[in-house]
């Protein structure tokens, strides 16, 4: 799984945006940055790249910033991690081929389909759980696992 920089910040400022939700007020990205202690290029990077994503709408002006475009029961951590990552689970095969042949698609790589087996429960699991799971304090990160679950 691909959890860089980008996803940890993007996840930070979608659930302050989320907590934020309530009061209807955007919020200034230099807020974002000093409130959260992220650096203000990153900051204001990501909230592009969340914008283009739909997940995030901007007021222009003196009383300007951001908020979420939907209801935070609405956006999935998978959701934000799409916005700023090109791929949640990075394949081998596809960023880092050690054997071009063996990579190639048409071969019959034997682990190929464990990768991207991986990759679509990874997905999934992700999809799961969205910015008001996450600020739900009732919810411990244990009930967030599925308790059954299917290989597929």
């Amino acid at each position: 799984m691909r959890v860089t920089t980008w996803t940890e910040y993007s996840l930070i400022i979608a659930l302050h945006l989320a907590r934020r939700k309530t009061t209807g007020e955007p919020i200034a990205a230099r807020e974002l940055s000093d409130s959260e202690r992220l650096p203000a290029d990153y900051v204001e990077q990501i909230l592009l790249r969340l914008r283009r994503a739909g997940l995030v709408e901007s007021v222009r002006g003196a009383r300007g910033g951001y908020f979420l475009a939907r209801e935070p029961e609405r956006i999935t951590v998978r959701d934000v991690m799409a916005a700023c990552e090109r791929e949640t689970f990075e394949l081998n095969c596809t960023s880092h081929p050690v054997d071009a042949e063996r990579c190639d698609p048409a071969s019959s790589c034997s682990i190929r389909p464990v990768w991207h087996a991986l990759r679509r429960r990874v997905d999934d699991f992700l999809s799961g759980i969205t910015l008001a799971d996450l600020l739900n304090e009732h919810r411990t990160p244990a009930e967030l696992v599925p308790l059954t679950s299917s290989v597929s």
